[in-house]
């Protein structure tokens, strides 16, 4: 698995780079982000945040556009048959290259063929959280106490083939228990029946749950990445209990297959100075996540372990998704 600190030293150095790559390839137009996501979420928010500041960098406006619909197929197949010439880039969460190809038959588009890698954005931890008369405090009591009671213990999520069903799916299957799982029409009726006493626990990312946690009507167990979270330092990492657990959500850019390599580089350089840039750090943590950067090479490792990982699961679970 490619590590954060890989990523960032890499980052470091294409942003050293980007001023005199850039100027090998300058957008003769304005560009667009474009996010498979309703306006108001956190990727519709990373993908403001960065905009801006590269536009200024490489000279012409960046818009942001939301074309939500499909489970991410509407502003896939968008940029897969627009124009390969840089100037639209697709917003991406694990859904469109990594998950939806191993839970649906039939996808309109190639995950892999008719894309390009452009730059890892940012990635956000998940927290595992129970509600607060919950009888385990640990990783290692709620495996305990789901081993003593075989599918007795349930976990939310914000729908089947969601990012918090496959961590839960992850966290049983690595554990070696059985889980209820419970999908609901969104993360959040799922919290207010967690904290309604409804459901035992979630693993859902911790920008979404920290703010309760803090509030006390949720109590914090782990994090789910392989070092403390910067979000919440004081909590214990899942993978000390099991080890080589991880999951995060994941945000990158990618652009239409057989876009000029110039292209690539020039944004790519250009977004690794953003993200690079303490204010950029400073508002994506607010957010409760991690600026990444780095290679379109190591984005394109970085996908690719991705859906290694998810097959495993995905197939040993059955998950299928219409």
């Amino acid at each position: 698995m490619m590590d954060r600190r890989t990523l960032l030293l890499a980052g470091a150095a294409a942003a050293t780079a980007g001023p005199a790559m850039a100027q090998s390839w300058r957008p003769p137009r304005p560009m667009r982000i474009m996010v498979p996501l309703a306006p108001g979420g956190t990727a519709d928010t990373i993908a403001r945040i960065i905009a801006d500041p590269t536009a200024a960098i490489l000279g012409q406006p960046m818009l942001v556009e939301n074309r939500p619909g499909g489970s991410g197929s509407v502003a896939a197949i968008a940029v897969a048959r627009g124009p390969a010439d840089g100037l639209t880039l697709l917003y991406c969460s694990p859904s469109i290259q990594i998950l939806n190809p191993l839970m649906m038959r039939n996808i309109p588009y190639d995950a892999v063929a008719d894309f390009t890698p452009v730059i890892a954005l940012m990635r956000a931890p998940k927290i595992l959280v129970v509600r607060p008369d919950f009888p385990a405090r640990s990783v290692a009591d709620i495996i305990a106490l789901a081993r003593s009671r075989p599918g007795g213990l349930t976990y939310a999520s914000a729908g089947i083939g969601s990012s918090a069903h496959l961590a839960g799916a992850l966290f049983a299957q690595m554990a070696g228990v059985e889980l209820l799982h419970i999908p609901y029409r969104g993360t959040a009726p799922g919290v207010q029946d967690l904290m309604g006493g409804r459901v035992d626990m979630i693993l859902d990312t911790a920008a979404a749950l920290l703010p309760l946690v803090r509030e006390g009507r949720l109590r914090a167990i782990a994090v789910s990445t392989l070092e403390p979270a910067r979000a919440a330092p004081e909590l214990p990492t899942i993978a000390a209990t099991l080890p080589g657990f991880y999951d995060a959500s994941f945000n990158y850019l990618i652009a239409a297959a057989r876009t000029p390599p110039d292209a690539i580089a020039a944004i790519n350089a250009a977004i690794n100075q953003v993200l690079s840039q303490p204010t950029t750090r400073e508002r994506f943590e607010a957010l409760g996540a991690e600026p990444l950067g780095g290679s379109p090479e190591q984005l394109a490792t970085m996908v690719q372990e991705e859906i290694t990982r998810w097959r495993t699961v995905i197939t040993a679970q059955r998950i299928t998704i219409e």
